[in-house]
């Protein structure tokens, strides 16, 4: 696969910049877990962070959700935490709601998921971590 395609410098720095509402599937509460630290940097830098996760009701002092449709607020970015065979249905579910990009961190890479996201007309970042981007694009 060529990733390089998901990996677009001017796709992420225009995101970074525009996107105000980041839903983060997969935060934890676990501070030991890369979502929760990453969940704590977006709330820090001014995003409104969506955690979206069926085992919590909150996190980070924010109301969770159990999945991205039942979050009202329009979604710029859907940043995915989970296991690679899982975001298939994720990226059905974003293609959904509508919302304008899903970014799958480093080590989630499934171009079936990346292929009906970009087929729905979002913008797909993929292997890439978003908190990284953030500091060497923005910061």
């Amino acid at each position: 696969m060529n990733l390089s395609k998901y990996q677009n410098e001017s796709v992420i720095r225009r995101l970074l910049n525009e996107s105000k509402t980041i839903a983060v599937y997969g935060a934890s509460n676990k501070i030991w877990r890369t979502s929760h630290s990453i969940s704590k940097f977006l709330l820090e830098v001014g995003y409104e962070m969506i955690p979206v996760n069926p085992n919590y009701d909150e996190v980070l002092g924010v109301k969770c959700f159990p999945t991205l449709s039942d979050i009202e607020t329009q979604i710029d970015i859907v940043d995915v935490f989970r296991h690679p065979s899982e975001v298939i249905t994720i990226a059905e579910e974003a293609v959904q709601i509508g919302a304008k990009a899903i970014w799958f961190q480093e080590g989630v890479i499934n171009e079936a998921a990346a292929e009906i996201a970009s087929s729905g007309g979002l913008d797909v970042i993929m292997d890439r971590c978003i908190l990284k981007e953030y500091n060497f694009h923005i910061n």
